[in-house]
Formats: C-alpha cells, structure tokens, sequence
C-alpha cells in the first residue's frame, strides 16, 4: 500500500469514527429544555418528563412556594424528607428528597398529589401519592 493510500484510509476511518461517535451520541442523549447542560435534572431516572406548565395549576402553585421558600399550607408536613420507601425514584441517602403538598380542589385532606425535589435540583410530581413519578421539566 502506498503511503498516499494508507493517509487517504486514515483519514476515511478518523471520519468515520468522529460520525460515528457523533451519531451514537445523538442517539443516546435523552437532552430536553432545563438546566445549563440542556438536561432536566432527574431525567437519568427513566421516568418520563412532562413540563410544569402540563401539571395541575395547583402545582405550578407549589413550585413557586418551594421556590420562594413558603408560606406552605402544611407547614409542619411540606418540605418534611420523603423516605422514598417505594423506590421509584434513583436511590439516594436519607434526607435527600423533600416533599410538598400539590392541594386537590375539593379534597378536605392533603390529597394525593405531591411534589418531591432532590437536593440535586430534581423535581418529581405524583398524582397518585407515590404510586407513580414524573420528572418535572420546572422550566417548561
């Protein structure tokens, strides 16, 4: 093989790993509108991701109190660590997840629905008092 041949299949093989690697890439990034990065936060967890403004108005109510730091309607129970006892969201130590009250019009209780966030900027919405997730694209 002449030296002209081997520097033509070289660069045919460097561009094709570049493309290829580039394709793979495109094909495996899970990237959706949120943080810096172009990921939601949460979005490794497998759960499917809905934006805020497709939640329950009531939700959209409660972020902006987490946000804002309160006045929560159950003070001694919103922002209290949600234990994750159902696993359904990634494992993580104790004390990492906190949960909030999303009120249900014409519940007498808290309800069912419930924000939870991560100390890792997640946030995750149930509707169903733990029983299934999203991951809350709080930017959308």
């Amino acid at each position: 093989m002449t030296s002209r041949l081997r520097i033509t299949v070289a660069l045919v093989g460097m561009i094709v790993l570049v493309l290829g690697g580039w394709l793979v890439r495109e094909a495996t990034d899970v990237a959706a509108p949120g943080d810096a990065s172009g990921r939601v936060p949460g979005v490794e967890s497998g759960l499917p991701v809905e934006p805020l403004s497709s939640l329950p108005p009531e939700a959209e109510d409660t972020w902006r109190l987490v946000e804002s730091d309160g006045p929560f309607p159950y003070p001694d129970r919103d922002g209290s660590v949600f234990g994750n006892r159902e696993q359904l969201l990634p494992e993580r130590p104790r004390g990492y997840y906190q949960e909030y009250t999303v009120p249900t019009p014409a519940e007498s209780d808290r309800g069912a629905r419930r924000l939870v966030t991560g100390d890792g900027a997640e946030v995750y919405y149930t509707a169903d008092h733990y029983d299934s997730f999203v991951v809350v694209d709080a930017d959308n």
